[in-house]
């Protein structure tokens, strides 16, 4: 499966959302942005596609189906294990970072408070796996 020139933003939180696109714009990415506001629909934009997207940057705390999850669903199959998921979380609790290392995260980013250290981490995170980062380009 060949990766496209997508960032997945899995985000329920919809201030965060705006937050992150908006960091994504500054930055200069000019890849598209997909979001997913649950699990569910993270998974359902992973597995029905053709492309995957060049990274997934995921939150922990989602509704229907939570980040975790998600995680693990995508590293168990075949066609999606390898995409790079970065998890970006208010979390900072010892178990969520060892789990979200275990399960195979590329990342673990915890969101800053300040509107100002958001903007700069989502736009480092962006320049990096988009313009850094050297993807995975071959059909699978």
């Amino acid at each position: 499966m060949a990766t496209q020139a997508t960032i997945l933003l899995v985000e329920d939180n919809p201030d965060d959302e705006r937050l992150a696109i908006r960091a994504l714009r500054r930055a200069n990415i000019s890849a598209e942005i997909l979001i997913a506001r649950n699990g569910e629909e993270a998974l359902a934009t992973v597995f029905n596609t053709n492309c995957l997207p060049i990274v997934m940057i995921l939150d922990l705390k989602l509704p229907k189906i939570d980040g975790l999850d998600v995680l693990r669903a995508i590293r168990a199959d075949a066609k999606t294990r390898l995409l790079p998921v970065v998890i970006l979380t208010s979390s900072s609790e010892q178990r969520d970072i060892i789990d979200s290392y275990d399960l195979g995260a590329n990342s673990y980013v915890r969101k800053p408070i300040e509107f100002d250290r958001f903007t700069e981490a989502v736009g480092q995170l962006a320049i990096y796996w988009t313009g850094i980062n050297e993807p995975i380009t071959l059909e699978r």
